[in-house]
Parts: structure tokens; C-alpha cells; sequence
């Protein structure tokens, strides 16, 4: 009887441990591994690091940062995604990396692991992302290539991306009873009129630095002005009509804006209006912390934020950047675990709260982030209409970039005019394309 009573009790005790591992939480299994992941300097990711300490409370996964300056981050990842064992297990990129690293077949699909019940979160909510960002940042084999599609893929989730909006001063706005621009037409009158109104001050600051700052300032304008750099069967069409407008427009802001603007990247137009050496900014959101820091701004207090004025339409950036899990990462599994805590409703919020850019609507919503940071209900509006088609992301974009910067830069420092210059790089684009294969199939 003793044995009997005994076996039962081995019996019970098995029974209680299988009992136990299959209702285990979904860590458990990953507890004790550490992960390494690699991510900018960047205050999105000063933000992330804040937060990840509560990651590891709730999971028992350690993670260790390589956080570096971007071009270094982007120099380091280009040569570890190439090893048959990889360092990092996941990585954030720029969103015109997207291309590079899907083509090269470096990124891991993520459909498998959301297709994994014992891995993905039922609670977690993907149609709360970001719309734009998730197409700009996530999607690759869509139409077009990196756009969505029957046929596209998800291989990253956006984390800590940037969109476009207007930063105004409202004390200088008031003071000459000016309208918050609504239109182009109108933040181009102001950006012209603030010199007359305010000796020393400029209008408008904006990148314009040659190179990749040109590229972006002009390519700013350009969708919303109603213009693409292709159209649908990749024939160049940047110097039509739009693209010739948003060049002017791009030129008229520099010649109305702060001493030396030309030279300005982003940093530098950010500074020139946080020293209050310029009525307006726009770019991105990521900005906004640094202009409300009363230690670093002499604005602070004294911003107001509007939507990215509307040309033919609304168009504002997508930016930023996303994660992603290398395909030789020796930790996957435990990879996409954090990834999915870091854009879930909770951890998206968490760093939102800690000075981080949200990924969701809800987030951007929330009533006590907007309590503690009241710009984010703009924020919030202006997604609806950022647009994930305002540069091609393809691999050809580099060389087509930086062309369309060191051009643009000709136009604001030489007087080169806009209609040549873009007819220069519609030529230029075009044997690009040519050469990559683009026009196989006419």
C-alpha cells in the first residue's frame, strides 16, 4: 500500500509538473538569455533604455545595447549582417535601409513568429500601429517594391519614427497678429515676411546642407506640392511641374530664412530656432523635447505645433526608424519577445513617457501623455496623413539621393536654375534605373 500510495504521489507530482509547463507564461522558456541588439544615439533610444530594465523584470531576458552614432551604427551592421553568426539580434535601421538589407536577404520575414501562438501576444493589436509607418519602415515586395501589396512581407516594426510638422513661435505670431500657415502659399508669404517684421530673425529654418540635407529639405515640398520623383513605371518625373515648384519653394525658405542657412542639417536649423534665430521649423517631431527643454531652448514655452501645411494635398514625411531581427541571430524567439514589448500597448507608451516617439494611435491619444507633453495631440492628427511613398525606397535611392542633394545644394548657393538642375537629375535617374534593370520588362 505504502508503494502504491507512493507511486500515486510520483504520479501526482508529474502530473503538477506537466501541469506547470504547459501552462508555463510565454518567457519563461527565454529566461536567462541575454540578447544583444544594436541602436542609434538618438533620443527615441535614450528614451528605450529607460524602459528596458522593466523588459527584464517582467521576462528574465537580459539585453545588452550597442548604441552608436548613426553612420557608425549603419557601418557596424553592414558588416555583422553578412557573418554566418551574427552578434546582434535585432537591430534598428533607417527606413532607407529597408531596401538594402531586404535585398541582400538579411532580415528575418516576421510572418512565422506571429503566426506562433506560444510567441505572439493576442492582446498585442497591430491595426493600432502607425499606418504610414508600418508601410514606410516594415512592409518590403509590395507594390513597387517596398510599398503594400498582395505581395509584400513584413520584416521590421516601426520604433521611434518621425513625421513632419510645423513648429511655430506663438509670441511672435501673436504679436503681429500673423495666421498659423495652413497652405503653401501662405507659410511662404509669413517665412518672407517675418525679416521685415523681426530685423535678424529669419523666417523659416531648414536643412539645405549639400547632400543628403539638400535631398531631404526638397523632397519635403515635394509631395505635398503634389509631386513624386517616379512615376508608376519608374520614368523620372522630378522636374515637372511640382517638382520645379517645391525646389522654389525649398529656395524661397532658405533665402527668407537665418544667416548661413545653407550649411544648416538638421541639427544646426533645429538650433538656429531653439536660439530664436528663426520664427518656424519644420521637420520632424523628434525635435519637439529638445524645444520645450528649458535648459537648452531659449523658446521653450513659447512654441506652438500645426500640421505640415497643405500644397495640392497633405503629405507629410515618414521617417525614422524601425526594428528588426537579423537573419543570423542566434536568439530569434527571444528577439521578437522584445520587439513585441517595445510596440505593445505598454511598452510604447512607456517610452513615450520617457521622451520616445510612439509607434501607435492609442498612444498618441493617451490623456496622460498629452498631459505631459501637450504637442502629441498635434502629433497624433498629423500621422493620419504622413505619407510612406514620399521617397522610393529601392536600392538604386542612394545614388538618386545624393545627386538630388548635391544638385539642390546648386540651387540654393550657385543660382542654378531649378528647371535645369532637375531636368539633370531626371536624366541622371534615369540611367541609374537603366543599369539596375528597372526597364527590363517595358
Amino acid at each position: 500500500m505504502k508503494q502504491f500510495i507512493k507511486l500515486m504521489g510520483s504520479t501526482a507530482v508529474a502530473l503538477l509538473v506537466t501541469a506547470g509547463a504547459a501552462f508555463s507564461g510565454p518567457y519563461d522558456e527565454y529566461a536567462g538569455t541575454t540578447l544583444v541588439i544594436n541602436v542609434p544615439a538618438h533620443p527615441h533610444y535614450n528614451a528605450m533604455m529607460k524602459v528596458l530594465p522593466e523588459f527584464t523584470k517582467e521576462t528574465g531576458i537580459e539585453v545588452e545595447v550597442d548604441q552608436l552614432q548613426y553612420l557608425k551604427m549603419r557601418e557596424r551592421q553592414t558588416l555583422e549582417l553578412t557573418k554566418d553568426d551574427g552578434d546582434y539580434d535585432m537591430i534598428a535601421y533607417v527606413v532607407f535601409s529597408k531596401a538594402d538589407y531586404v535585398f541582400a536577404d538579411q532580415l528575418e520575414n516576421l510572418a512565422r513568429f506571429y503566426m506562433d501562438p506560444k510567441l505572439a501576444d493576442p492582446a498585442y493589436d497591430a491595426e493600432d500601429l502607425i499606418d504610414g509607418y508600418v508601410q514606410n519602415i516594415g512592409v518590403a515586395g509590395g507594390t513597387k517594391g517596398y510599398l503594400p501589396g498582395k505581395t509584400g512581407s513584413l520584416f521590421g516594426i516601426p520604433y521611434g519614427s518621425e513625421t513632419s510638422v510645423l513648429a511655430y513661435r506663438k509670441d511672435i505670431f501673436d504679436k503681429h497678429g500673423l495666421k498659423v500657415p495652413e497652405t503653401y502659399d501662405e507659410l511662404l508669404e509669413i517665412a518672407c515676411k517675418i525679416p521685415e517684421l523681426e530685423p535678424g530673425m529669419g523666417g523659416m529654418a531648414s536643412r539645405a546642407a549639400s547632400g543628403h540635407q539638400a535631398s531631404h529639405a526638397y523632397l519635403l515640398h515635394l509631395a505635398p506640392l503634389g509631386g513624386r520623383v517616379f512615376d508608376e513605371k519608374w520614368e523620372p518625373i522630378i522636374n515637372n511641374e511640382a517638382g520645379v515648384a517645391a525646389a522654389n519653394a525649398l529656395k524661397t525658405i532658405v533665402d527668407c530664412g537665418p544667416e548661413g542657412g545653407t550649411t544648416f542639417g538638421p541639427a544646426e536649423a533645429a538650433a538656429a530656432f531653439q536660439q530664436g534665430k528663426a520664427a518656424m521649423f519644420m521637420d520632424s517631431i523628434a525635435f519637439a523635447a529638445g524645444f520645450e527643454d528649458p535648459n537648452k531652448s531659449t523658446v521653450a514655452g513659447k512654441v506652438g505645433y500645426a500640421m505640415h501645411p497643405k500644397g495640392v494635398r497633405r503629405g507629410s514625411q515618414t521617417g525614422g526608424f524601425g526594428i528588426a531581427i537579423p537573419k543570423n541571430s542566434q536568439n530569434k524567439e527571444a528577439a521578437f519577445l522584445l520587439m513585441q514589448w517595445l510596440t505593445s500597448k505598454k511598452g510604447d507608451k512607456l517610452v513615450a513617457m520617457a521622451g520616445g516617439n510612439p509607434s501607435r494611435f492609442s498612444t498618441y491619444q493617451d490623456a496622460e501623455l498629452n498631459e505631459k507633453y501637450p504637442y502629441s495631440a498635434t502629433f497624433g492628427e498629423a500621422l493620419k496623413y504622413a505619407d510612406p511613398d514620399w521617397r522610393p525606397i529601392i536600392p538604386t535611392w542612394g545614388k538618386i539621393n545624393a545627386d538630388i542633394g548635391t544638385t539642390m545644394s546648386k540651387v540654393l548657393t550657385e543660382d542654378l536654375d531649378p528647371q535645369e538642375a532637375l531636368d539633370g537629375v531626371a536624366e541622371r535617374a534615369k540611367a541609374i534605373m537603366d543599369e539596375a534593370g528597372y526597364y527590363t520588362w517595358n
